[in-house]
């Protein structure tokens, strides 16, 4: 009886945390309802830049915090990715999750991170793209499989952003 008792009250706990995940998942969600719509991804995008980089997509968090993670607009599905640069922005394809687009106008730079969104994997293990969604600014982070291509996509990404810079002007 006793061990029947200590079963249920194990269950009852698990079920109380999984319960209080969710809420805090959906408390995360209602707090960030005032950043507009992930942009889509374009009909048709050029030759790739750079890419195919396989590997994490880690998460977007904001630029202020590197654990405060966005959950709005599916931001926050961590999952396997291949991300591509092109000259209309970032593209990452997430596996069983919607991909996630940053226009070459909202990003605002690039660089390697040693952690995001409670991911730590230690000195530039991470590239991390810094980029604005409405008047919020992001950081969205990647861990390739394989690291050697991080300066490629700082340095293209660098370019992209200095070329359209100078179109503006």
């Amino acid at each position: 009886m006793t061990r029947l008792l200590l079963v249920l009250l194990c269950l009852a706990l698990l079920a109380l945390a999984l319960l209080g995940m969710r809420w805090g998942w959906r408390n995360r969600l209602r707090s960030q309802s005032s950043l507009p719509a992930v942009p889509p991804v374009p009909a048709a995008l050029g030759a790739p830049l750079a890419g195919p980089a396989i590997g994490l997509y880690v998460g977007t968090t904001f630029a202020t915090s590197w654990q405060d993670r966005v959950v709005h607009g599916g931001l926050g599905l961590r999952s396997d990715a291949t991300a591509t640069l092109h000259p209309e922005g970032v593209l990452i394809d997430r596996v069983g999750a919607e991909p996630v687009f940053v226009p070459v106008a909202s990003i605002t730079g690039a660089r390697l991170a040693p952690g995001l969104a409670g991911k730590v994997v230690g000195d530039g293990g991470l590239l991390v793209l810094r980029w604005r969604l409405g008047g919020a600014e992001l950081d969205t982070g990647l861990r390739a499989d394989d690291r050697t291509v991080y300066p490629r996509w700082v340095r293209a990404i660098d370019a992209l952003i200095d070329e359209t810079v100078r179109s503006e002007s």
